[in-house]
């Protein structure tokens, strides 16, 4: 049926129908009428105008078949370094969200110990309080003595101190409310962007390992084992 189908006609099939240049490869692979036609600058030339910019005028020799595979090869590095561009802003972005955690994981460590400090001054004052006043109630003498002694080691005003220390706590807490909310925010952006990063890499093919060529001698075994199966 092919071959009663003049040239004329099956270059027209070709031209009017819109082939991409992996389908005219395919294509040029069935025959080598095909493999002709499929070859002709004609096609080449519309695939060149419709896939990229148009080309400058060259004086050239060569088949626009050669001009596509070397426009196309250029536009391949061009979007394979934009690729790579692209894979080292996420690479930075990544370690950007790494160093502001680690800032603000120091920056927690340091609210919680001030806070923890804090807690226990707070809480030593509170004993010189009910210490001094234990003195105003009736007591043995030997209690008396250890509250006595308990209000004269603190030379500060126990009031004014009491509410810095209250203050300073209040700010502690709501510093390290602030600082986990933004160190979960900043975890979330940094587990994305690893995501999203993962995603750059991955390609189908590249995740596959390549087969090992057989040697001389597993070729030699692969060989008989065959004959002895046929036998």
């Amino acid at each position: 049926m092919m071959a009663i189908l003049p040239d004329e006609l099956w270059r027209r099939v070709l031209e009017i129908g819109g082939f991409s240049y992996k389908e005219l490869c395919c294509i040029s692979m069935t025959c080598r009428r095909l493999h002709r036609l499929s070859d002709e600058d004609l096609l080449w030339s519309h695939l060149i105008s419709s896939d990229f910019a148009p080309p400058h005028p060259s004086s050239s020799s060569a088949s626009f078949k050669s001009l596509y595979r070397l426009r196309y090869e250029r536009d391949r590095n061009k979007r394979r370094a934009a690729h790579q561009r692209a894979l080292l802003r996420k690479e930075s972005q990544i370690i950007e969200h790494s160093r502001k955690l680690r800032d603000l994981e120091t920056q927690l460590t340091q609210e919680t110990q001030k806070r923890r400090a804090t807690l226990v001054e707070l809480s030593n004052f509170h004993k010189v309080r009910e210490a001094s006043l234990a003195l105003n109630v009736w007591q043995p003498e030997i209690i008396r003595g250890r509250h006595k002694q308990t209000v004269e080691q603190c030379v500060v005003p126990s009031e004014s101190r009491l509410h810095a220390l209250e203050m300073e706590l209040r700010l502690c807490t709501q510093q390290i409310s602030g600082l986990e909310k933004v160190y979960k925010v900043e975890k979330q952006r940094l587990g994305l962007a690893e995501e999203e990063l993962q995603s750059m890499r991955y390609h189908p093919l590249q995740d596959h390992k390549p087969v090992q060529p057989l040697s001389s001698g597993d070729a030699q075994c692969t060989s008989k084992r065959k004959k002895v199966e046929k036998i």
